[in-house]
C-alpha cells in the first residue's frame, strides 16, 4: 500500500526527510511507484557495472548431512580458501525456522513507517537496536537501495524487551538453530589451520558477539543505474545468509578484477561467507571476498545475515597457531572495535577495510 503523501524528488532536503527522518526508507519510494530512481542513489558507473559476469562459475554448495566425513570438512576449508563463500545444505536448521524468519521478515518491514522510525538511530532505545536505510548515509556520496534493521544480541532478556514484538521470537530461533552449524564449521576451519581445540579464549574471540540484520530490497526504478548493496566484504568471524528465491547477491570471482559470479538461491540452503576478522586470524590462508547485491526492477528481495564477530574489546591478529612454521605474519594485531568503527566510518569500498589491519613495510 503507498504512503498517503507525496514528495517533491526534486527537492532533495524533503526526499532525505521522507526516506531516513520519517522513517518511509526506500521501500516508501518504492511504494509511491515512482518512475524514475532519485538521482542521490545514482551510483557512478564504476560502481554498478559489473563487465563479466561469468555465468559457467558457481561457490561450491556442500552437502552438510555426513558432518564428520572427512570430504566433507576438506570441502569446507577448500572453498575457504579459494573462494571465501560456499552454500550449505542439510545442515541441521529447520526449514520451518528459515521460513518464519522470512515471514518475519516481511512482517516487520510492513509495519507503518512511524512504528519502523521508533527503532532508528535518533529514536532507538539502545544502540543495539538500529533501524535504517543504504549503509551509512552521511557519508555516502551515492545511496544504496537498501532499508535494514540491525539487532545486537546481548541476552534473551534485552531482546525480549527492546526487539521488535513482530518479529524478535523468530530471529532468535533462527541464531539459536544455527549455533551448531556455525560451531561446527568453525571445528573444521580452525582444524586446518593447527588448531586442534578451540579452548573459552579462542571461542569467545571467534564468536564473542553476534548481530543480525534483516535487508528489505524493494522493487526499485532504473535498478541498472544503483546498486542494493555495494562492493564490501564483511568485517564478521563468518556470516550466516539466508537469502531469498529472488536472487541479485554476487561475489569477486577468481578470473581478475572485474570478474563477478551469482551466488543462485537454493531453496532450503545457507551461504556462509568468510568474513575480515577471520581472514586476519588465518593470517590470509582463508578469503573475506567483495560481495555486492544488484537492485531489482521487478521484485522485492529480503536477506537475513547472521554476523558472528569477536567481541569489540578483543585484539585479533594472526592466531599463533598460523605462524608455528615460521610464517612471517602479514597482519598486525588491533582492536576488533577499531577496525570495525573504521568500516562504519566510510562508504563501502570493495577490500579496503582490511588495509587497516595490514603490516606495512
Amino acid at each position: 500500500m503507498a504512503p498517503a503523501i507525496s514528495i517533491s524528488l526534486d527537492d532533495s532536503l524533503d526526499m532525505t526527510d521522507f526516506v531516513i527522518n520519517q522513517g518511509h526508507g526506500v521501500k516508501g519510494l518504492s511504494e509511491m511507484g515512482i518512475k524514475t530512481l532519485p538521482e542521490e542513489y545514482i551510483q557512478p558507473m564504476e560502481e554498478r557495472l559489473m563487465t563479466k559476469i561469468e555465468p559457467q562459475e558457481s561457490i561450491p554448495v556442500i552437502d552438510m548431512s555426513k558432518w564428520d566425513d572427512i570430504q566433507v570438512a576438506n570441502s569446507i576449508c577448500d572453498a575457504a580458501e579459494k573462494w571465501g563463500f560456499f552454500q550449505v545444505v542439510n545442515h541441521g536448521v529447520p526449514l520451518q525456522v528459515l521460513d518464519d524468519v522470512k515471514k518475519a521478515t516481511y512482517g516487520f518491514f510492513g509495519l507503518p513507517a512511524e512504528v519502523k522510525r521508533k527503532y532508528s538511530k535518533e529514536n532507538s532505545s539502545s544502540n543495539n537496536v538500529r533501524f535504517g536505510t543504504s549503509f551509512t548515509p552521511q557519508v555516502e556520496k551515492a545511496l544504496e537501495w537498501k532499508d535494514y534493521l540491525s539487532l545486537f544480541y546481548v541476552s534473551d532478556e534485552e531482546a525480549a524487551a527492546l526487539w521488535p514484538p513482530v518479529c524478535k521470537d523468530q530471529i532468535l530461533e533462527y541464531m539459536k538453530s544455527s549455533k551448531l552449524l556455525i560451531n561446527h564449521l568453525l571445528q573444521v576451519l580452525m582444524k586446518r589451520l593447527n588448531v586442534n581445540e578451540i579452548d573459552q579464549t579462542k571461542q569467545s574471540l571467534l564468536t564473542g558477539s553476534v548481530r543480525t540484520n534483516i535487508n528489505y530490497y524493494p522493487i526499485c526504478p532504473n535498478p541498472e543505474l544503483t546498486v542494493g548493496v555495494g562492493r564490501h566484504s564483511d568485517v564478521s568471524t563468518l556470516t550466516v545468509l539466508l537469502q531469498d528465491n529472488v536472487g541479485g547477491l554476487y561475489v569477486r570471482g577468481n578470473e581478475g578484477e572485474d570478474s563477478w559470479i551469482h551466488v543462485p538461491p537454493i531453496n532450503g540452503a545457507i551461504v556462509i561467507n568468510i568474513g575480515d576478522a577471520l581472514q586476519i586470524m588465518s593470517n590470509g590462508r582463508y578469503r573475506s571476498v567483495e560481495h555486492r547485491v544488484t537492485a531489482n526492477g521487478s521484485s522485492n528481495r529480503i536477506s537475513v545475515p547472521i554476523f558472528v564477530n569477536p567481541k569489540p574489546q578483543d585484539m585479533i591478529g594472526p592466531l599463533p597457531e598460523t605462524l608455528a612454521n615460521g610464517e612471517k605474519p602479514i597482519y598486525k594485531q588491533v582492536l576488533y572495535s577499531d577496525y570495525v568503527k573504521h568500516f562504519f566510518r566510510k562508504a563501502h569500498d570493495g577490500k579496503k577495510t582490511v588495509d587497516f589491519a595490514k603490516i606495512t613495510n
